[in-house]
């Protein structure tokens, strides 16, 4: 399974670290519905001021009846690229594989890939792992080799007026309401949280990252 190569199918989301984030919820017919819609991407630093936290959520608009039965796919691979040197070409990876049997999301990374662009296959031993969260329960965190680790449904934290942007670009509407209606509200996502040491990012300025979703071929 290591060296299984794997084929993007899902819109990839790019951010600089500062405080950043972005969304795109169920925009690529091609992924709606399925486990390699990427919905979010978030990065921060962490309250650990040695430490940068990167969130990637998928499976967006989960009511929260489907909530309780969404699981990662094993045969999706979710990936967030690292690029150090602002020429947009991933240098590091965090890799991120459900693992089914053990119901566990395991990490690899963060290293420096041997494949780039639209193909990957996993790199090197796993940095740390995690059972996936239930949907309810209390959290399930894991703290191995500078990676801190989180698995398993949470409340989308994207806020958007969906009715009012519709309103907007059809005319009938010159701007956003404060605060306006959540179109979200409700729904939940499937979320992988990573807090990882600034240390294993070999970069002591800006970043750019952005998230892959990968399918085994």
């Amino acid at each position: 399974m290591k060296k299984s190569k794997l084929l993007i199918i899902a819109a990839l989301i790019l951010a600089i670290c500062g405080i950043v984030y972005a969304a795109d919820h169920a925009d690529a017919p091609s992924v709606t519905s399925q486990s390699t819609d990427i919905t979010d991407l978030y990065s921060f630093q962490g309250s650990d001021p040695n430490a940068l936290v990167f969130v990637a959520n998928t499976q967006g608009l989960l009511s929260p009846t489907a909530t309780s039965t969404a699981k990662f796919d094993e045969n999706t691979l979710i990936e967030i690229n690292i690029d150090n040197n602002n020429d947009l070409i991933e240098d590091l990876v965090i890799q991120c594989k459900f693992d089914a049997a053990s119901n566990s999301m395991k990490v690899y990374g963060p290293v420096a890939p041997s494949e780039k662009g639209t193909r990957s296959k996993l790199e090197g031993n796993v940095t740390a792992s995690v059972g996936i969260t239930p949907y309810g329960a209390a959290p399930l965190t894991a703290n191995q080799n500078g990676v801190k680790v989180f698995a398993g449904p949470r409340d989308d934290p994207f806020f958007f007026d969906l009715d009012q942007f519709k309103m907007i670009l059809a005319g009938t509407a010159s701007g956003f309401n404060n605060p306006g209606i959540d179109h979200f509200a409700g729904t939940n996502v499937m979320s992988i949280v990573l807090e990882v040491q600034k240390s294993l990012l070999s970069s002591t300025g800006k970043i750019n990252v952005w998230v892959e979703t990968k399918k085994k071929i």
